[in-house]
């Protein structure tokens, strides 16, 4: 009975009695209009013998009425009411129907007062004689037959009810089992199947349902088993390329501390142009060893926290600066750097180059991408909660799909072949000063990001 089948099979049951019910009641209300109308017909042919004799026995009187009924006849023709037969009546009249004009209400009235009053009254009953035998005919009566001819009636109508709705929640039972049931049943197996092994694409449900709600609930399901196998298998490559990343960055990290060591050596020598040169070397080789040490970090689910210092802001952008300008190709995209002299931030200066670095690679090959000569802008100010640092370009904008997906790992790449790791890597940087990085505004006129980093110790 908690099956979906067994509760359809007693809802059924149920409403079908409900509407046998609803039926039972003007059924009843026929059957009592009927019953008195043979009444009147009946004592209409037994008036027939006084119209052939007008004299008649007192035996043969009463028997005719007893065949009809009744106690008494009366018969108007021609405009004349004539008692035809008549007999001792034992009550008063109690009430008076008159059929002739009855509408259902009133029908359907009378005959449930009458189906729910137990005591026996002498009622009379006016109706139209058959065949035009005159102009009203008249009859009185009792009414416990009535009364007993209503129940057994409807005994007889809730007795059929009850089998009817049987049968019918029956065949109910075993369409729904069939049309329903089943290909549900069908579904959860699928569905149980698919998460013993959701790696395995057997496993994704084919739709073959023809009824409509199910074939759309197989066909979301079928979308939903695809999109969550391609996810766990990204997923698994996701830590495979993660573990690859991790023994390069390893190693290459092992290697850098070897190059940094013989830049020392050239710090030494006696070249203006080397001497000149040197730190910026040294500098690169630096954070790239960083880079590789952030990069096992972030292999292990976990970025270093912040050292925080109060550091001169220009000077990580005019390092970022030079750095892209080396990138540009003919000098057709400009990098400016237009942050006060004197605004000293409180950050971690490394993590910060590589935030701004991001954000600035990725406004410089968005304008390269689009073949259009440009400007790249690091501006700053500061109010009395916080310092903003914004990176504005006059690019192409970015489109729905990467805005959509900006700071999530592997999917808010813009440029073809891009990871969409430096977005993500940078707002989680930012964050860990307690700060946020928005997009302001993006479009065909430029895009501007937004840096807001809080002067309180703890954050907003």
């Amino acid at each position: 009975m908690n099956s979906l089948s067994g509760r359809f099979l007693i809802l059924t049951t149920v409403f079908v009695m409900l509407a046998e019910v609803l039926i039972f009641v003007p059924s009843i209300a026929r059957f009592r209009e009927d019953f008195l109308l043979n009444r009147l017909e009946r004592a209409q042919i037994a008036s027939l013998a006084l119209l052939a004799d007008d004299m008649l026995a007192d035996e043969l009187e009463a028997e005719l009425l007893a065949n009809a009924g009744v106690y008494n006849v009366v018969l108007r023709r021609d405009e004349v009411r004539q008692l035809m037969l008549s007999s001792p009546i034992p009550d008063p009249v109690a009430k008076t129907y008159d059929l002739r004009g009855a509408g259902p209400w009133v029908l359907i009235r009378d005959a449930m007062i009458r189906f729910f009053t137990p005591e026996n009254q002498v009622i009379r009953v006016i109706g139209q004689p058959v065949r035009d035998a005159g102009l009203l005919i008249e009859v009185t009566m009792d009414s416990a037959p009535l009364r007993m001819a209503m129940i057994d009636y409807g005994l007889r109508i809730l007795g059929l009810s009850f089998v009817i709705s049987i049968i019918t929640a029956f065949f109910l039972f075993l369409a729904v089992r069939v049309v329903l049931v089943r290909p549900i049943k069908s579904v959860v197996g699928y569905m149980q199947r698919y998460a013993r092994a959701p790696e395995d694409a057997r496993g994704i449900i084919s739709p073959q349902s023809k009824v409509t709600e199910l074939r759309e609930a197989e066909e979301a399901l079928q979308m939903l088993q695809t999109d969550l196998t391609q996810a766990l298998k990204q997923r698994e490559r996701l830590a495979q390329l993660g573990g690859a990343v991790a023994k390069v960055s390893h190693d290459l990290r092992n290697i850098l501390t070897s190059a940094q060591l013989f830049t020392d050596r050239i710090e030494a020598s006696d070249d203006p142009l080397v001497r000149r040169m040197a730190p910026k070397l040294v500098n690169s080789i630096t954070r790239a060893v960083s880079l590789c040490e952030s990069t096992l970090a972030f292999g292990r689910a976990e970025e270093p926290a912040p050292t925080l210092t109060m550091v001169r802001l220009r000077d990580i952008a005019a390092d970022v600066a030079s750095s892209e300008a080396l990138a540009v190709d003919g000098g057709c995209i400009e990098i400016a750097n237009d942050v006060p002299d004197d605004l000293v931030v409180r950050a971690d200066p490394e993590q910060m180059f590589r935030v701004i670095m991001n954000l600035v690679r990725n406004a410089r090959q968005a304008l390269m991408t689009s073949g259009q000569p440009g400007k790249i802008t690091t501006s700053a100010s500061e109010d009395q909660d916080a310092w903003i640092i914004e990176v504005r370009d006059t690019g192409p904008g970015l489109p729905p799909r990467a805005q959509e997906n900006l700071f999530t790992p592997f999917q808010g790449g813009v440029r073809k072949g891009g990871s969409g790791l430096g977005l993500a890597i940078s707002q989680e940087l930012v964050r860990g000063h307690g700060g946020e990085l928005v997009l302001t505004s993006t479009g065909p006129e430029g895009t501007v990001f937004k840096i807001r980093l809080p002067r309180g110790e703890m954050g907003f």
